[in-house]
């Protein structure tokens, strides 16, 4: 019997600026049932607060900071496990930089730690360059979420995938990627509810995040149609979810 639910949120609960349909009733019956669950996000340009925030102006209420977990604080809580009062080159939005400000790192371009990078609307070619050259001179190569695009009202985007793809081109070296599908990311989450992977279902819409990060992590898996991954997608994969709906509206907890 499931105990706890993880969710995703982009593709799952909204695309863009549109709410998917279902999601305000899955997120009203995550509530009223008292099932500890927790929104986990790759998306690493918006904190907490942004994303209750952005909830409440779709119409969801109800939710608080602590719901939530994206990819920037996991980010963080593991550079943080690594090395203390490191220095760092950020590509990527506010949510990154304020995370890792919460955990003591200092933004540097003077022979950083780390070059940490996440989805950025205003990324550059200098920013790049800036990037390789770290990168070149020993710093640690960090990213996010490797997802190559987000789902968005009327199709997609480029995401974090298609800059560290740019970046790791230009210097022969692969990011370590810290967000889905790294198991690393959903033992955080559990740990933050306390709860047992075996007892939690991770609900998502990529098959190769979502799906296999929750599957590695030991949880059952529900994919949605309402993202990135289609029917026809799945059997492309050499593994498959638990649970297939149209859209979060159609889990029923009880049946599960």
């Amino acid at each position: 019997m499931i105990k706890s639910i993880i969710s995703d949120m982009d593709g799952v609960i909204y695309r863009g600026k549109q709410l998917i349909p279902g999601a305000n009733e899955f997120v009203q019956r995550l509530l009223s049932t008292q099932l500890p669950f927790l929104f986990l996000t790759n998306n690493a340009e918006q904190t907490p607060l942004d994303l209750k925030l952005k909830l409440e102006a779709l119409g969801i209420h109800g939710l608080t900071e602590e719901n939530f977990i994206t990819s920037a604080m996991a980010t963080a809580m593991f550079l943080r496990s690594q090395k203390e009062r490191a220095t760092v080159f950020i590509i990527g939005g506010g949510g990154l930089i304020n995370e890792l400000y919460n955990v003591g790192f200092s933004i540097s371009e003077s022979k950083p730690d780390y070059v940490v990078v996440a989805k950025s609307s205003s990324f550059n070619f200098e920013q790049m360059k800036k990037a390789v050259r770290f990168i070149d001179g020993g710093a640690k190569f960090i990213g996010t979420n490797p997802d190559m695009i987000d789902p968005v009202e009327g199709g997609s985007e480029p995401a974090a995938g298609t800059i560290l793809a740019a970046i790791s081109a230009a210097t022969g070296k692969k990011p370590y990627i810290v967000g889905k599908p790294n198991a690393l990311m959903m033992t955080l989450a559990t740990r933050k509810l306390g709860v047992h992977p075996e007892d939690t279902l991770m609900v998502g819409d990529r098959m190769d995040t979502d799906i296999v990060g929750g599957m590695e992590a030991g949880m059952k898996t529900a994919l949605v149609l309402s993202g990135v991954s289609s029917m026809e997608m799945i059997e492309q994969f050499p593994y498959k979810p638990d649970y297939v709906f149209n859209h979060v509206g159609e889990i029923d907890f009880a049946s599960l």
